[in-house]
């Protein structure tokens, strides 16, 4: 018989939700998504259960994302299967959002996509040496989903910009110092650090805190300024030409990834991030997200990204559009216009 994917129990008054499809390196399905919102609203007027805590088996990391291959398969045909994915894990983020619990996800190795979708609606986010955080979707014909409209332009200055156009991977100098994570704790003492969790539930922050270690300088500090200025712009072709008008070696390195991602994307994603600051709740950001993301799976981008960089894996995607000229007002206007009432995203109750 085979292990659960996602395992569930309450020890000591946390309620304990620990992602276990390792060889996937966790990535979400749809069954995952479901056991965890089963779990979190049977755990919600538990007065047993004081918080909850959200680790993952293994080491290679806490989540790479969502499955992909199935979304690109789905979106293909008749969506139905995609459409239900995204039903339920946009749900998922929204229960953790507004959880009326507190909430810790130990994000110890690759955290990305998903995976930050799961750990982001968290109060305490601890991060290790091992973290690799990433929003990688441009890459693949998609754009930085989960909450990433909610999340991203919500960090300092443009970084969340910068974040979602570039899918830059970050360690936990990084993610700690812009309040993407809460805390830093070395991977030695991760299971040290769940025990006074377990033993301590009804305050996971004080707990943290009191476990809590130094991530180190961060690297990105060096660029916040560029950061801020070259990313402050409203479309992605101005973008790109302050970026090529700066010229410097950071610049020109940014703008060498930057055309390397889906146009498409490079413009969905910047739209998302830039509206997504004026939502006015978490819930308003998902079900926009739930437009978008059943639509985008079917375009020619997002097809082309999977086979590249999943299927074929010769990482040589062919964009059509293959420029930013080609990307009009009209196709990001479909792309985001609002769902029949009858077919629109609704949190659960």
């Amino acid at each position: 018989m085979s292990e659960p994917e996602i395992i569930t129990r309450i020890e000591n008054g946390v309620g304990r939700i620990t992602l276990n499809r390792p060889k996937a390196i966790h990535a979400l399905n749809r069954a995952m998504c479901e056991a965890m919102i089963a779990a979190l609203l049977d755990w919600r007027e538990d007065a047993a259960v004081r918080s909850v805590l959200i680790d993952h088996a293994g080491e290679r990391g806490f989540c790479a994302g969502g499955d992909i291959r199935m979304i690109a398969e789905s979106s293909a045909g008749d969506r139905v299967e995609a459409r239900a994915f995204f039903l339920s894990e946009y749900r998922l983020n929204a229960l953790m959002f507004g959880y009326p619990k507190p909430i810790t996800a130990i994000v110890d190795g690759i955290v990305m996509g998903g995976g930050v979708g799961i750990s982001e609606p968290a109060d305490v986010r601890i991060a290790t040496e091992r973290t690799t955080y990433a929003m990688p979707e441009t890459g693949i014909g998609l754009y930085p989903e989960v909450g990433g409209g909610w999340f991203l332009p919500r960090l300092p200055g443009q970084t969340g910009v910068w974040i979602g156009l570039t899918g830059a991977r970050l360690k936990a100098a990084d993610t700690v110092a812009l309040g993407i994570h809460t805390h830093f704790t070395p991977s030695e003492g991760v299971d040290a650090l769940k025990a006074d969790l377990l033993a301590e539930g009804a305050d996971p922050a004080a707990v943290a805190a009191r476990q809590a270690g130094d991530a180190g300088p961060a690297p990105l500090a060096a660029h916040r300024e560029a950061i801020d200025r070259l990313f402050a712009f409203d479309t992605v072709e101005e973008i790109f030409a302050a970026l090529e008008a700066d010229g410097s070696d950071w610049a020109s390195a940014q703008l060498a990834i930057l055309k390397t991602k889906s146009p498409t994307s490079l413009k969905v994603t910047l739209r998302h991030i830039r509206e997504g600051a004026k939502a006015a709740s978490f819930d308003d950001n998902m079900a926009v997200e739930y437009a978008v993301s059943g639509r985008i799976g079917a375009t020619h981008d997002f097809q082309e990204g999977v086979r590249a960089v999943i299927v074929d894996k010769d990482n040589a995607p062919r964009w059509s559009p293959s420029d930013l000229s080609g990307v009009t007002d009209e196709a990001l206007d479909a792309l985001f216009a609002p769902l029949p009432e009858n077919e629109k995203w609704t949190p659960l109750a």
